[in-house]
């Protein structure tokens, strides 16, 4: 990450360094969270050339494994689709992903984040340990069909592994975890700097599932967290030992509908959500609720060093 920012920095001409640069301790810079088409802090792709623009997405490319980075990519090219899709009257474009720096990688607290409408990707590097949430993944339209079959579908996975949890719970389990016969307009946590530690109702717990529900369970959770490349994935799942999982849905249980679900567990939210009447727009997000932003790694360093 810090060669790729340095090469980032490199190549951006002396106004594109001064609009993404921020200090390390502008908080309401660097704790921003943003997943609607609004303009963020930093400096947008559109307006960098192609070297820029480049070492932007292999900035990006350093915490996403190879299939998330696809995703994001997907993500990324759906704005034209949705563009066209709304008349061109809003002027979406994938050049509206904005890339900001906070700090200098030379120091011990650094940072950055690749943002855009349905895309965010925030890393904080604090003594050379990264913290990497909160990581925001959206989809506008969910799901593009020709000929009856789906030719982008970006959170597929997310959706259909969710559902087959749902089924294999069984009657008794289902009853546990639905928790609203509709579904919420949006994620719970939303674009909250802090997000909040529990969401009740929690749903059902992971100890009251069968073998096969525990172990789908814990392949939704790792699908989240495979989205960061595996040295990071895997100090995240370390994270989570002897922490109660919980799984909790709203809205209907067939597709095509509003649907809704979130796993948390100690210091762990996962949200997803398909929120417009015909399930065709989907959110997720994975937050540490008391790690977000770096909040874990910057409470060890000045444990440490103050």
């Amino acid at each position: 990450m810090r060669t790729a920012v340095s090469d980032l920095m490199a190549a951006l001409d002396e106004s594109g360094r001064r609009r993404a640069g921020h200090a390390f301790d502008d908080e309401a810079a660097r704790r921003w969270l943003e997943y609607r088409p609004r303009p963020r802090p930093g400096v947008p792709l559109a307006d960098l050339d192609v070297s820029a623009r480049k070492a932007a997405h292999r900035l990006l490319a350093t915490a996403l494994s190879p299939p998330a980075y696809a995703q994001a990519m997907a993500i990324i090219a759906l704005e034209e689709v949705l563009d066209r899709a709304e008349g061109w009257l809003r002027g979406r474009h994938s050049g509206d992903y904005w890339v900001a720096l906070f700090g200098d990688p030379a120091d011990d607290r650094w940072g950055w984040r690749i943002e855009g409408h349905h895309l965010s990707v925030t890393m904080t590097v604090v003594d050379d340990q990264v913290s990497p949430a909160p990581l925001f993944f959206g989809a506008n339209p969910a799901t593009v069909r020709h000929a009856g079959r789906p030719v982008s579908r970006p959170l597929g996975a997310e959706e259909d592994l969710a559902r087959e949890l749902l089924d294999a719970l069984g009657p008794a389990g289902r009853a546990a975890a639905i928790v609203a016969d509709e579904a919420p307009t949006d994620i719970i946590s939303a674009t909250r700097p802090t997000a909040r530690g529990r969401l009740d109702p929690l749903g059902v717990p992971r100890n009251r599932l069968t073998p096969t529900g525990r172990a789908l369970l814990d392949r939704l959770v790792a699908l989240y967290l495979d989205r960061l490349p595996p040295e990071l994935a895997g100090r995240e799942a370390d994270r989570l030992d002897g922490g109660e999982l919980h799984f909790a849905w709203a809205g209907p249980t067939g597709p095509g509908q509003r649907h809704y679900y979130r796993v948390q567990a100690d210091d762990l939210l996962i949200e997803y959500d398909n929120t417009t009447d015909d399930g065709n727009h989907a959110h997720t997000v994975l937050r540490r609720p008391a790690s977000d932003f770096g909040a874990d790694v910057l409470a060890a360093h000045h444990a440490t060093a103050h």
